[in-house]
């Protein structure tokens, strides 16, 4: 008989141990969707299944659901599949119109029905623009730049992204609140969507302890997402074993490294979603906590903000709108709010051997926040 193979950890390892099946974001789908129309409108046949190459490397395949050739344009579609994760857009048929533009144009993006237009600050992108966020656009023009490098393009094109029924299915989700109206945002960081099961997760993230104590790790990170992961690696040199993908469950880790202590633990993840562990959250999931903009207003006046100042925090669209405001002001809003998840994180601990430190990041995976060592 072989020995056993090693367990293994770091968030692939966590998350095959789930047993769950993962799907693809509405990204990879317009990515995928857009790489064979603008195919066929170079070539006048549509590949199908169309391959696309994900931010970490992986080829996925997407068979098409529509497509539709005319002078001028080309439109492919794809049905979206978010494996076993509870997502409202599971089953939505996402489409790409492909149209060419003159010489120098670039890539232009529009919102066709059922994706919605951006008309508040606050987010990653300007207000008016589709709310086609930068990973996707960036994969999108990536791929259109592949084909027009096979095919003879000038890579200049216009993309219609559309969903069907995207403004009711819009309805189920936070974007009329974040001032996205019109329907669904186009997302992802990876073209994975990571499913949701609170028992297979947070079985998974003690799992993760337990394989990093099994390492001798003395230094371990939970992280909310791949980007927090490459933050918190690339600040500390932590190997794959040292990360934990807790997700939303930030009580989960705390939980459990109380009663399995490291020397030393690091929570790394959205400014956003770690102002809710500061106010004392521990599942940080959208549906059941939300950024509390009057916190943040007391954080803002604690750290030496006036009194108009904090009423704008109050009345800010998004937390990272209310971050801005803050930077714009010389408010370190971002060390409050990491030295907050701190401390909120230590009560959790009860005095357990833990050390803890927090690091605030924003999409791009810049530090925006960080907390002394305690």
């Amino acid at each position: 008989m072989g020995e056993e193979a090693p367990a293994r950890g770091g968030r692939d390892a966590q998350l095959k141990h789930t047993g769950l099946r993962p799907g693809w974001t509405t990204g990879a789908c317009a990515t995928a969707a857009t790489t064979a129309a603008y195919t066929a409108l170079l070539t006048g046949d549509f590949p199908d299944p169309v391959t696309i190459t994900l931010p970490k490397g992986q080829n996925p395949a997407f068979a098409l659901a529509y497509e539709e050739l005319q002078s001028g344009s080309a439109t492919a579609a794809v049905v979206k599949d978010a494996g076993d994760d509870p997502d409202v857009t599971h089953g939505a048929l996402v489409r790409a119109t492909v149209r060419p533009l003159a010489p120098g144009a670039g890539v232009v993006f529009r919102a066709g029905p059922g994706v919605g237009t951006v008309t508040r600050p606050g987010l990653p992108l300007d207000v008016g623009e589709p709310a086609v966020n930068p990973v996707p656009r960036q994969m999108m023009r990536e791929h259109v730049g592949g084909v027009a490098g096979r095919h003879g393009g000038s890579g200049d094109v216009e993309i219609t992204l559309s969903v069907d029924n995207g403004e009711e299915i819009a309805r189920s989700t936070w974007n009329p609140r974040l001032g996205i109206v019109g329907g669904l945002s186009i997302l992802g960081t990876t073209g994975i969507v990571v499913p949701y099961s609170c028992s297979a997760w947070i079985d998974s993230i003690r799992r993760g302890v337990d394989v990093a104590r099994a390492a001798g790790r003395t230094h371990v990170a939970g992280c909310t997402g791949s980007t927090s992961e490459r933050t918190v690696v690339a600040e500390y040199g932590l190997p794959e074993d040292a990360l934990l993908d807790m997700g939303d469950f930030a009580g989960a880790v705390l939980k459990y490294v109380r009663r399995h202590p490291v020397e030393r633990l690091t929570v790394c993840g959205g400014f956003a979603k770690l102002s809710k562990l500061a106010a004392g959250h521990m599942d940080l999931h959208s549906k059941r906590s939300q950024v509390d903009k009057g916190f943040l207003a007391e954080l803002a006046r604690a750290g030496g903000a006036d009194h108009a100042l904090a009423a704008r925090v109050a009345e800010a669209n998004t937390g990272l709108a209310a971050l801005q405001l803050c930077a714009a002001a010389g408010v370190p809003l971002g060390d409050l709010v990491a030295a907050a998840a701190r401390d909120e994180a230590l009560a959790v601990l009860r005095g357990a051997p833990v050390a803890v430190d927090v690091l605030c990041i924003d999409r791009a995976g810049t530090i925006v926040g960080r907390s002394s060592i305690r």
